[in-house]
């Protein structure tokens, strides 16, 4: 992007920001609705930036919403923005402590590990953050064949990942939904050593019913697609070219696949694109939106922030946050949205995600490569296929090291997915308190299989110090028994129990 061009770029965000649509009443505000510019409403948004600030000042107000966070039911949009216009110091320490009694109650502390798996980056749309953009002719453009997707499967599963996030630009030629579907049975055809990838989940661009149909019967995990702004008109001018284009559809985007049968979505905006204000509120309206239409919200949240790529700069942009709103962020949408997983990748670096784990985060990303093919070679500087820049740049063994340091279970479980407890089967596990006598055992059970197959000894030696602490504090005392025989199971070679 030329210079002229990101002056242009900047200029024309001010300009979106200033405006209010005038021009274009919204239509009125129906959480229930399955039209876009109805559930994330642009006025409703607007009344509730108005609302909070307004009420950001009222201390018996502020400690009326925290009163009722604490039942760990959730907050609204315009509960949670108050509390986010708020700067009182008490009300804020009160939020992050919240957030962190949530996060345990809900979660404990295991902490979900898994990594991207970047397919191909060829894409016709215009994006102005991303670099696959189609007017980028710096970057390089790769696509795996099969083969190749092989070899990087196995590097991952060498490593001791169970858990991938498919990735992939938009071009029906280069990468149509056959190209994805036949990526995903190869990936779950590859059995090497012990190495098994149990659940593939899948962020490529919003696409039809019937395509959703074909991913979910090709089995997936979650669908993932990030709105990356809920400003309709800053996001067509972030996306002025290419399907992406296309607001209502983009954002109706979750609709069809709940529709199509996937239980399990995964929502999220790029922070540093748009008003911080309004994304946070639009997120939290899409949430509650999919459980009023269909009885169950996002089952994960994840909250990327800009970073740099070929061809981008994030300074190019004129809302990017600092670290203290971005915890506080993180740790308001863990009081709103109690029962959903939130994830952070390896965009951020090592102490923002020691922070963000104690105040909501329950997965992250371990060893990560952004490239096309990085895992089995990484790049040179001549050659750059990568979508962003990683800020935690520590392999696997070293994040899982660093998680046991700090007390969390390093979990690579995938058994609510292959025992169909998703949607709002695994919200109903959740609201239950039942986490302690499932997720809490089988997560044992998954850093067991990783010390056995993958450990350097040191982690080795954090991991079985962990595992003959945390046994004990499983509720049930049947599945304590039935676990403490699992390990014992996985120590001597067999593998992939689950409750």
């Amino acid at each position: 992007m030329s210079t002229n061009e990101r002056q242009s770029t900047k200029e024309a965000e001010r300009k979106v920001n200033r405006t209010t649509n005038d021009k274009n009443p919204c239509p009125k505000y129906d959480r229930k609705s399955s039209v876009a510019a109805e559930f994330i409403n642009h006025d409703e948004i607007l009344q509730t930036l108005e609302f909070g600030k307004d009420k950001s000042k009222d201390k018996k107000f502020l400690n009326e919403i925290l009163e009722k966070a604490r039942e760990g039911k959730g907050l609204d949009h315009r509960e949670a923005y108050t509390l986010l216009a708020s700067d009182d110091e008490d009300i804020n320490k009160e939020i992050f402590k919240l957030a962190n009694e949530l996060k345990l109650k809900n979660y404990g502390n295991r902490i979900v590990l898994f990594a991207p798996l970047y397919l191909s980056n060829y894409c016709i749309n215009g994006c102005v953050y991303c670099p696959y953009h189609g007017q980028n002719k710096t970057i390089t453009r790769k696509k795996l064949t099969q083969e190749e997707i092989k070899e990087e499967v196995i590097a991952l599963q060498d490593m001791g990942h169970k858990r991938l996030a498919l990735e992939t630009g938009e071009d029906p030629v280069n990468n149509p939904i056959e190209y994805v579907l036949e990526s995903i049975k190869t990936i779950y055809s590859i059995h090497h050593k012990n190495g098994d990838i149990r659940r593939v989940n899948v962020n490529i661009a919003a696409t039809t019913v019937e395509n959703y149909k074909k991913l979910k019967d090709a089995g997936i995990g979650t669908y993932i697609l990030f709105q990356e702004t809920y400003h309709k008109d800053n996001y067509e001018m972030l996306h002025p070219t290419g399907p992406k284009h296309d607001w209502a559809y983009h954002t109706e985007a979750m609709d069809r696949a709940m529709e199509a049968g996937i239980d399990d979505v995964g929502c999220g905006v790029l922070f540093g694109l748009n008003n911080y204000e309004y994304d946070f509120i639009g997120l939290l309206m899409h949430a509650e939106h999919l459980e009023a239409r269909f009885g169950v919200g996002p089952h994960t949240i994840s909250v990327p922030r800009i970073r740099p790529a070929d061809d981008i700069d994030p300074d190019d942009f004129d809302n990017s946050i600092d670290d203290e709103i971005f915890s506080k962020i993180i740790a308001l949408i863990r009081i709103s949205a109690p029962y959903t997983g939130m994830i952070m990748s390896t965009r951020e670096g090592q102490s923002m995600r020691e922070k963000a784990l104690k105040i909501g985060i329950s997965q992250i990303s371990g060893g990560s490569r952004t490239s096309v093919g990085g895992y089995v070679e990484e790049e040179t500087e001549d050659e750059n296929s990568a979508q962003f820049e990683t800020e935690d740049k520590r392999t696997l063994d070293e994040v899982v090291n660093w998680l046991l340091e700090n007390k969390y279970i390093p979990s690579f479980c995938t058994a609510c997915y292959r025992e169909g407890r998703t949607g709002d089967r695994f919200m109903t596990l959740v609201k239950a308190g039942q986490i302690s006598n499932v997720c809490h055992p089988n997560a044992l059970m998954t850093l067991q299989e990783y010390l056995n197959d993958y450990a350097s000894e040191d982690t080795v030696k954090k991991g079985m110090a962990l595992i003959e602490q945390e046994v004990e504090n499983i509720k049930s005392e049947k599945v304590t028994e039935l676990t403490k025989k699992y390990l014992e199971e996985i120590r001597n070679g067999n593998r992939d129990f689950r409750f």
